[in-house]
């Protein structure tokens, strides 16, 4: 084990720092090149459970003001979905940022969304207690949609009638 291999298990810091400093100094075979491996993949993957976690709210959300705002608004003239848009506000701005910090995270969006949709469908179908035939197989919403600061889906006209 080497001098550098040795430090990251002691003092992360001075390891990452002197890493660093290697790399500037181009002096690559003295990098700890197996835990340098290890950190990056660490990185990628806690990104990647970010933006499944953010987006599986996220949809939730959606889905949740889609199919279950109107009927509560009707019910209740106080309810106004306040903490569900601050929910959409705050993990579309949560987002905007992750991607931002780890643009390489882009190319996985479409994926990451159908793969966490169900996920979604789930979580909205605990918290609003409707009917699991009420939500699309697949995800409604496209990238866009999902992502656009002015985009809260609004129900058809056979979800108000059916579920009220």
């Amino acid at each position: 084990m080497t001098d550098l291999a040795t430090l990251y298990d002691t003092d992360y810091r001075q390891w990452a720092q002197r890493n660093a400093e290697l790399l500037q100094m181009r002096r690559f075979e003295e990098l700890d090149i197996a835990h340098l491996l290890e950190e990056l993949s660490d990185m990628s993957k806690s990104d990647r459970r970010e933006l499944h976690s953010r987006l599986l709210v996220l949809l939730a959300h959606l889905l949740k003001w889609q199919f279950q705002y109107h009927n509560l608004a009707e019910r209740w003239r106080d309810f106004d979905g306040r903490s569900w848009r601050a929910t959409i506000i705050e993990q579309r701005k949560q987002l905007a940022m992750l991607l931002k910090q780890s643009p390489g995270l882009k190319a996985a969006i479409e994926e990451t969304i159908a793969a966490v949709y169900p996920d979604a469908v789930d979580l909205a179908l605990k918290e609003t207690r409707l009917p699991l035939e009420i939500f699309p197989s697949v995800c409604p919403y496209s990238r866009a949609q999902v992502f656009d600061d002015d985009f809260y889906p609004a129900a058809s006209h056979a979800e108000k009638t059916r579920y009220d």
